[in-house]
């Protein structure tokens, strides 16, 4: 006799499996939005009740990852809209090399603290686009999906973001 699968224990591994398969991606991709472990941690959880909430659009894993990631970045930049901040901690580091100096470590973290204060004069559409065009490398056509706009609009996005940062760092030289 075979046995015999309930149809919502089916669906409940596919979830699951479907949540562990991209929980990950989805935090670093929110992280990267918001800048703050603990709104990262809360927005990757409203990402992914928001896509399971959708059931038929997981049938094609292609489709559900793009769709995931296209609801994390909406509810990120929601967030950043709702909130009118970004605040911004550090996410937990891998322990540190033995081979890295105290010099090194604190160069690190210097670069680091430059690096969040240059995102924080961005919009919240600037930093994502920003982020997911030249930190996750994905090609603009990817990057106006996920932003739901044109590809005209994600490179102005781009173009704002850069001048704005280049302005920054110009003015830190002073």
């Amino acid at each position: 006799m075979s046995e015999v699968i309930e149809p919502g224990l089916e669906l409940l591994e596919r979830q699951n499996r479907f949540v562990s398969e991209h929980l990950r991606r989805i935090f670093v991709q929110v992280y990267r939005i918001v800048g703050n472990v603990a709104d990262a941690q809360d927005l990757t959880q409203e990402a992914f009740i928001k896509a399971l909430q959708h059931q038929e659009q997981l049938k094609d894993e292609q489709k559900a990852a793009h769709w995931l990631s296209r609801i994390a970045t909406n509810t990120a930049i929601d967030f950043l809209r709702r909130s009118s901040r970004a605040s911004f901690c550090e996410i937990d580091e891998a322990p540190e090399s033995q081979t890295e100096s105290p010099e090194q470590a604190l160069l690190r973290s210097e670069h680091r603290e430059y690096l969040n204060d240059g995102l924080r004069l961005l919009t919240p559409r600037e930093r994502a686009a920003l982020l997911l065009r030249d930190v996750e490398g994905l090609p603009a056509e990817e990057v106006a999906r996920r932003l739901d706009c044109s590809k005209a609009t994600v490179r102005s996005h781009i173009a704002n973001a850069r001048a704005k940062f280049r302005r920054y760092v110009e003015n830190r030289k002073r």
